[in-house]
């Protein structure tokens, strides 16, 4: 199927459920239509039922997660919530309390199912522990949208490096560490005292304006400081590794790249500060704050993959490795070897 052939299946797939939405709203806010319990009993039923079975029935052949149902229902529960007179929406109501909750643990259930069977299946087959990154977002691509697999898997992964791992990852020979001798735990641990002490001021200082927002504020630094938590333990549980032909350079799950040998241009140990330009990047996200011994000119360009989803394009990049001389070696070797 061509390019062409797929955006006319998914406009189809996507168009007809949309237009029925949109004709159910037209019908909900017209002034010359009275709403009576029986016409709202089945705008509510077409709302949670009806379009949700027919996008149903226009993707089970395709590629899309059967899962993008439930947008559907969602997108469906707020239009209802929204344009249907309040003393017609019992249905809506009794959907929310009890319908929407089950559907909800249903599918984190299904997810953690899939994340437990994909971590056993990788331990069967490589007899040791998978990166845990790896694993959700592989399981992630099987259950949700494509567009809500980085935003998921992120926020999933803070919270398991920031709360449930707390054992140490032992290095294998292929893999190096670049966080126990530069200064970026340190650095995002002050940025975590700062939060904290910061949400503490605010708090108390917005309080005697509102003590709703007060919260709220304090909540969401709460928040920004458990996923910078999550950040800097993922330093140490997602190592930069080397195999037969790429390297995969980590940035715990802030940055990530994939580079094959071949692509290599050169490799050195360099200090300096890094050329300014477009197609110039470091591994770390922190930039400047943080300094780099290895610089890898490539032949072409690559793509960083950071946070939610970010990608930027690169021909240069630096970062920092713990035992650099050892790195360079062994990348070398690589090298030599892929090209033979």
């Amino acid at each position: 199927m061509n390019s062409s052939q797929i955006f006319n299946r998914n406009l189809l797939n996507f168009g007809i459920p949309l237009i029925l939405l949109g004709s159910l709203i037209l019908l909900m806010t017209s002034s010359s239509i009275i709403i009576n319990d029986t016409l709202g009993m089945a705008i509510s039923a077409d709302l949670l039922l009806t379009i949700p079975a027919i996008y149903y029935l226009l993707i089970r052949n395709t590629k899309v997660s059967k899962l993008t149902v439930i947008p559907f229902i969602v997108f469906g529960l707020l239009a209802g919530s929204y344009f249907l007179p309040i003393e017609k929406q019992t249905y809506l109501i009794l959907f929310k309390t009890w319908a929407l909750p089950v559907i909800e643990l249903s599918v984190f259930s299904l997810i953690i199912i899939k994340i437990s069977r994909a971590i056993k299946k990788f331990k069967a087959l490589k007899g040791d522990s998978p990166d845990f990154y790896d694993v959700l977002r592989r399981t992630c691509y099987d259950v949700l949208p494509g567009r809500l697999v980085l935003p998921f898997a992120t926020e999933v992964a803070v919270l398991y490096y920031s709360f449930i791992c707390w054992k140490r990852r032992p290095l294998k020979e292929n893999e190096f560490s670049y966080h126990l001798k530069s200064g970026s735990p340190a650095l995002m641990g002050a940025l975590i005292f700062i939060i904290l002490i910061e949400a503490v001021a605010m708090h108390f200082l917005i309080v005697l304006w509102s003590h709703i927002a007060a919260w709220i504020l304090t909540g969401l630094s709460i928040y920004t400081a458990i996923q910078f938590l999550g950040f800097v333990k993922s330093l140490s549980q997602r190592p930069i590794s080397l195999d037969g032909r790429h390297m995969s350079l980590r940035y715990g799950i802030m940055n990530e790249t994939r580079i094959p040998y071949s692509c290599i241009k050169s490799i050195h140990i360099f200090t300096k500060d890094l050329k300014k330009d477009t197609l110039t990047r470091t591994l770390s996200p922190l930039g400047a704050l943080e300094s780099h011994n290895i610089i890898i000119y490539l032949k072409d360009v690559h793509t960083l993959n950071g946070l939610y989803g970010i990608k930027k394009d690169y021909k240069v990049i630096g970062f920092h490795i713990d035992e650099p001389q050892e790195f360079v070696v062994q990348v070398l070797h690589l090298i030599h070897s892929d090209v033979k």
